[in-house]
């Protein structure tokens, strides 16, 4: 088992300067803790996501850490040049020594897309090459070359290769079935939001391909699950904690689409109070030993081997936060060290 974090970056009711450098605070606390990875949220013009720029960002992130590995998930590659973005992951990952993960995606909002002009009725095919390119440009040499519906590239030149070869570990945000299909093998790493059982489906298709090709899914690649997560000393403090801020997250969570009337997300299973959140099993609130039993649940019903934690949100403080990290490292993680993978 592999602990990472996920982070929306959303508002915290602190000034933008002052969330920015609790953010970075936190990054340093999952980097002394052992986290494997962290995971950064793309959104825009949103208090769901105050990192836009995910590059801008995490090029902080590398220069505050030493081990953690981190990255967006996802970069919403119909926003970007895909050349223009494919030097930003290289810059990273020499940045961060070899520490980039990367993670691609189409986006969920029609809103965002719209408001830098994107058509999103066109959005999934210029993903489709987006991503294309990114991965033809990591194996090219000398001259790179491609004819495209939305971007044409001629004789660019590769001079800039990222520290891990062939590329940076792919990272995926799952939700069908025809996705895990697609993802299993090529050997693209995955965190699914959805509820236990959506979960174990994915895990069990995602496992079932790779068999189908003759690999293995022992340590890698890494099959993940996103809950909230609340750590304090005893029940009643995390509980406190989690009850009100978990009711600003959503109200983030929901700004945009209730702005402009957009449908709610597939995956989207969030009521509106963090008790009955932990009921259907999406979070979890309270001490260090409940904790343990609950996550262990939670990776026998999913099948992961990756559990990945929200563990800022909402105008949670910078104080609570670093503890629940805190706890979360001492108390919880190191019970699952001899964990086998569930796929071994």
């Amino acid at each position: 088992m592999k602990f990472g974090v996920f982070d929306h970056m959303d508002q915290s009711g602190v000034p933008l300067e002052d969330h920015y450098e609790n953010r970075l605070k936190l990054a340093e606390a999952y980097d002394r803790a052992g986290f494997y990875g962290y995971h950064v949220a793309e959104h825009h013009f949103s208090p769901l996501g105050q990192a836009p720029s995910p590059s801008v960002y995490l090029a902080a992130v590398a220069q505050r850490t030493k081990r953690l590995r981190f990255g967006p998930m996802v970069y919403l590659l119909g926003f970007y040049n895909p050349i223009r973005l494919y030097e930003e992951i290289c810059m990273l990952d020499h940045l961060s020594r070899g520490r980039f993960l990367f993670g691609f995606g189409r986006g969920i909002s029609p809103s965002e897309l719209r408001y830098h002009s994107i058509d999103p009725g066109s959005v999934q095919r210029k993903y489709n090459e987006s991503l294309d390119i990114i991965l033809k440009a990591f194996a090219a040499e000398g001259d790179f070359a491609y004819d495209g519906e939305f971007y044409r590239v001629s004789r660019v030149p590769m001079n800039m290769k990222p520290l891990q070869r062939p590329h940076p570990p792919l990272w995926y945000g799952l939700h069908s079935l025809e996705s895990a299909v697609w993802a299993a093998p090529r050997d693209v790493n995955f965190i699914t939001l959805g509820a236990s059982d959506t979960a174990r489906a994915l895990t069990d298709c995602y496992c079932t391909e790779r068999a189908k090709h003759g690999l293995t899914t022992c340590v890698f690649p890494l099959m993940g699950v996103g809950r909230h997560i609340v750590i304090a000393e005893t029940d009643v403090e995390a509980r406190a904690i989690a009850r009100r801020a978990y009711p600003k997250w959503r109200d983030s969570f929901w700004y945009t689409r209730r702005r402009e009337g957009d449908e709610p997300p597939v995956a989207a299973s969030y009521p509106p109070d963090f008790d009955a959140l932990q009921e259907l099993g999406h979070g979890f609130a309270g001490s260090p030993e409940g904790a343990r039993h609950w996550i262990a649940r939670q990776v026998k019903a999913t099948g992961v081997n990756y559990f990945v934690s929200w563990l800022a949100f909402g105008d949670m403080g910078l104080t609570e936060s670093l503890r629940s990290a805190e706890l979360f490292a001492r108390e919880v993680m190191p019970r699952f060290v001899d964990t086998a993978s569930p796929r071994r």
